[in-house]
C-alpha cells in the first residue's frame, strides 16, 4: 500500500489516496458556486488528486460562516454544482462535498476583510445557534441556545442537503464535525453546558452528529463513501481529547461513517497547538487502530515522500491537502514523478510530462 495504490470505499474507487481537502473561498452570492470555484476545483481534478472537495457547503443559511460562504439549502443551487462535478468526474476524480453548518462561528467577514464578527447593517444575520449561549470569543457574537426543535430543523437540513448533493452527482459527503463549527460546538464539553439529552456525557454530547448521520444516511446511498472530519483534540484541559475521538470512531462507524478525517482544534481561541510537519498524524493513526475505522490524516503534509510513508505506514487510509494544493494544483502529478509512480497525464499536458 502506498500513496498511488488504487483506494476501493463502497463502490467508489480512488485513483490514488490523494483528496483535495474542503477550502473555504468566500466567492459566492447567496451561496452559488460559480466559476471561480469551477476553475479552482477543476483545476486539482486535472492535476492528479482522486477526491476532490468542495469546501464546506452550508445547510441552511444562517449555517454560514460568511455571507460569501457555498450552499446548498435550495434546489435552485444545485446546477452550477452539478457542472462542476461533471466536470472533475470527466476528469477521472471522484467528486466529494462537505455539509457544514458554522454555528457560533457563523456571520462573520472573509478573512481577509478581517472575519470579525459581521453586523446585521453590514450583510450579517441574527440570531446565531449553539449548544450553549457562549461566545466564541470576546469578540464573538452571542448565541442562541437550540431547543429541540431547532436541533430538529438543522437535523432535516442536513438531511435535505444530502439529497441535493446526491441529485447534483456527487460520490462523497463529508459531514463537518470539527474545528468549532456547530456539530463540534456540541461535541466539545468547552462548548457545550447543556443538561438536556444533548450534553453532559460523550453519548449525549454526540447525539446531534448521530441523528445527522442516520439522518444523511437515508438520503445517502447505501453504495456510496460518508466521511466524518472531526477535530481529535481541542488542544485545551477539560476539551475533546483524542480517548474521545477514538469513542466516537467506535460510535459512529455502525451507523455508515467509512472515514474519519482527523483534524483538530478550533474550539476555543488561543489554544495552544503544536504546529509542524504532520502534528495531526498520530490523531488519524490512532483512531484508525483503535477505533478499526479507515482515516484521513492532514495538517502540514507537503513532499510527496511524506504523505507516502504515511500510507505505507498505516497510519491513515487518505491523506488530504489543502494549502500545498493552493501552492501547487498539479501536485499528485509532480507527486509521481519524485515517486517514480506511472500515473496518466491530461493529454492536453502530456507534451510537458517529464520524460526519462
Amino acid at each position: 500500500m502506498h500513496l498511488f495504490s488504487t483506494l476501493t470505499i463502497r463502490d467508489v474507487s480512488f485513483r490514488n489516496r490523494i483528496a483535495v481537502s474542503p477550502m473555504c473561498q468566500y466567492s459566492c452570492e447567496d451561496g452559488f458556486a460559480n466559476d471561480w470555484h469551477l476553475v479552482h476545483l477543476g483545476a486539482r481534478a486535472v492535476g492528479g488528486a482522486a477526491l476532490v472537495f468542495t469546501e464546506a457547503n452550508a445547510v441552511t443559511p444562517e449555517g454560514r460562516i460568511s455571507p460569501a460562504d457555498l450552499g446548498l439549502w435550495k434546489d435552485e443551487q444545485m446546477e452550477p454544482l452539478a457542472r462542476i462535478v461533471r466536470f472533475i468526474e470527466k476528469n477521472a476524480a471522484v467528486a466529494g462535498t462537505q455539509l457544514a453548518h458554522a454555528g457560533r462561528k457563523a456571520s462573520t467577514s472573509a478573512p481577509w476583510n478581517g472575519g470579525s464578527a459581521l453586523e446585521v447593517s453590514n450583510g450579517g444575520w441574527r440570531p446565531i445557534h449553539a449548544p450553549s449561549a457562549i461566545p466564541f470569543s470576546s469578540e464573538s457574537i452571542t448565541p442562541e441556545a437550540l431547543d429541540k426543535s431547532g436541533i430538529t430543523r438543522i437535523v432535516k437540513a442536513f438531511r435535505d442537503a444530502a439529497r441535493r448533493a446526491r441529485e447534483c452527482g456527487f460520490k462523497v459527503i463529508e459531514i463537518h464535525g470539527a474545528h468549532g463549527y456547530l456539530l463540534n460546538e456540541f461535541l466539545s464539553p468547552l462548548s457545550n453546558h447543556r443538561m438536556d439529552e444533548y450534553g453532559g456525557s460523550i453519548e449525549n454530547r454526540s447525539r446531534m452528529l448521530r441523528e445527522v448521520i442516520e439522518a444523511i444516511r437515508k438520503e445517502w446511498p447505501e453504495h456510496l463513501p460518508l466521511f466524518l472530519r472531526i477535530s481529535a483534540s481541542d488542544w485545551a484541559e477539560g476539551g475533546w481529547t483524542i480517548q474521545d475521538s477514538v469513542a466516537l470512531a467506535c460510535m459512529v462507524k455502525p451507523l455508515g461513517v467509512d472515514l474519519v478525517d482527523c483534524s483538530s482544534g478550533g474550539a476555543i481561541p488561543g489554544a495552544k497547538i503544536p504546529v509542524g510537519a504532520g502534528y495531526q498524524v498520530p490523531f488519524a493513526a490512532q483512531v484508525r487502530r483503535e477505533g478499526d475505522v479507515m482515516t484521513g490524516a492532514v495538517g502540514m503534509i507537503t513532499s510527496p515522500q511524506q504523505a507516502d510513508q504515511i500510507i505505507r505506514n498505516g497510519e491513515a487510509d487518505m491523506v488530504l491537502l489543502a494549502r500545498e494544493f493552493l501552492r501547487d494544483p498539479n501536485w499528485p502529478l509532480h507527486a509521481a514523478q519524485v515517486l517514480e509512480q506511472k500515473v496518466d497525464w491530461p493529454v492536453q499536458y502530456d507534451r510537458a510530462k517529464p520524460r526519462h
